[in-house]
């Protein structure tokens, strides 16, 4: 399943990174139009039935519980010298873990309001308000969605290893977005651009890291 990216020294056409890079620009701004009847369509905050499954819909794509439950998946396959699929566990949580932190690095610093955010008009206030910090308040948190960014890192990193078992991680991936407009926790344009993120995230990733856990996982051999 695991294996070295192959001519990670040689990088794609300038063209064809623009043309990749506008296009995702394009995507996001039409999903800031899209937002108002997006959300609409998706929030089920008036709907109670729903609360229970929303909410553990959510939950499986904690940043936390993925790594836990990585790491100690990878330190089992290493434990029983099945290195091979324990690099792959590896590569996929680590990447679902970073792509995650730079959504949350980015929505801290960028301060958009979340849906669910009545105190103040919404919009991007930074990191300043009323003479006020509010770096890293929750309900200004809202640009892009770090539960997003880290499910779809971690999708993209098993499609880059594995593409059928890829297709479930993407699932699994769309359910957690789903639940985070669902809750009115996120615009629906939160979600495509942290989608992006996890995206380029994984393969930005995918260059560099498979020979670093090579290398470290090769001395646990027995």
């Amino acid at each position: 399943m695991f294996s070295a990216p192959q001519n990670r020294s040689a990088p794609p056409a300038a063209r064809t990174r623009i043309l990749w890079s506008l296009g995702a620009l394009g995507l996001i701004l039409l999903a800031f139009g899209l937002d108002n009847p997006v959300d609409a369509a998706l929030n089920m905050a008036g709907h109670p039935a729903w609360g229970h499954f929303v909410w553990w819909c959510s939950k499986i794509g904690e940043w936390w519980l993925i790594g836990l439950a990585g790491f100690l998946l990878a330190a089992l396959l290493i434990w029983g010298s099945r290195l091979e699929l324990a690099r792959a566990i590896l590569f996929v949580t680590l990447a679902s873990g970073l792509t995650g932190l730079a959504a949350t690095v980015l929505r801290t610093l960028l301060g958009r309001t979340r849906p669910n955010n009545t105190a103040v008009p919404q919009g991007f206030y930074g990191v300043w308000h009323q003479g006020h910090c509010i770096l890293g308040r929750p309900e200004f948190s809202s640009f892009p969605s770090g539960h997003a960014a880290t499910v779809a890192g971690l999708a993209m990193a098993v499609w880059l290893l594995d593409r059928r078992v890829g297709a479930l991680a993407w699932v699994y991936a769309l359910v957690v977005m789903w639940s985070r407009i669902a809750q009115n926790a996120h615009h629906f344009s939160d979600v495509v651009a942290a989608t992006v993120v996890g995206m380029v995230g994984a393969k930005l990733i995918y260059r560099w890291l498979p020979p670093l856990l090579t290398v470290w996982t090769e001395r646990f051999r027995h």
